[in-house]
């Protein structure tokens, strides 16, 4: 487990692809309970480790999870949550032909854009569904994304989420025609060797819940050839 940052009140984690936050029917063992065991050891904390979940990042997806350290910071995290007040970037590996990229599939590099579309959840398949207008049962889902770098069959995005759906950025660039890297549930032809998909929580930012201080964390990127390759850092001056 990789600590990003934490104080008396939150703890900032980089979740590694496969893991889950919390528990669920699998019965494997979640992240809360392996942060809960560091506290608890770091601190040598007598009884049970006080840990409050707040968001989660699904299965596949690495990358950074916010987690309450006391009852206060977790009741404001949740509204702060809730109305939009922590800030998270995502960045996701998709396939994009750089033919496809100099037309409209993916727009441009650099330029922000906007989707919005109607997403519909079906529970049983545990996967969502977009539409270009609205649905019984739907919810609006909209987020922006940019190009930062591309490969021969691949481009890196960075994407905003203006709103939290069931599974929203997988399900909205797959409509696209662009699936990220290694999501078999959403289009992508095959998927990745570990069972990741290349999605991951980049970037978090918020104004503490205590102190007040503006809190930014960074995750780093999968030691991934691909990932490593199309890192903006490392792309040629054109």
């Amino acid at each position: 487990m990789e600590v990003v940052y934490e104080d008396n009140h939150i703890i900032i984690v980089n979740k590694k692809s496969g893991e889950i936050v919390q528990g669920d029917k699998t019965g494997d063992r979640p992240l809360s309970d392996i942060v809960k065991d560091y506290i608890k050891e770091k601190y040598a904390k007598p009884g049970a480790v006080f840990l409050g979940v707040v968001h989660r990042l699904d299965r596949p997806v690495s990358g950074l999870v916010v987690f309450a350290r006391t009852s206060k910071a977790l009741t404001r995290l949740n509204k702060m949550f809730a109305e939009g007040e922590v800030h998270k970037t995502y960045w996701a590996i998709v396939r994009s032909e750089k033919r496809e990229v100099r037309s409209e599939k993916i727009c441009g590099d650099g330029e922000w854009h906007t989707l919005e579309h109607w997403l519909v959840r079906n529970e049983k398949q545990n996967k969502s569904y977009a539409y270009d207008q609205e649905k019984p049962n739907a919810k609006k889902a909209i987020l922006k994304y940019r190009v930062l770098s591309h490969s021969d069959h691949y481009s890196l995005l960075e994407v905003q989420l203006m709103t939290g759906r069931h599974h929203q950025i997988r399900c909205q660039l797959a409509t696209i025609g662009c699936p990220i890297k290694g999501d078999l549930k959403y289009g992508a032809p095959r998927s990745n060797p570990d069972g990741s998909i290349s999605l991951l929580s980049r970037r978090v930012e918020f104004v503490h819940p205590v102190s007040k201080e503006t809190i930014i964390a960074e995750a780093p990127l999968p030691d991934d050839v691909l990932w490593q390759a199309l890192d903006p850092k490392s792309q040629p001056s054109e």
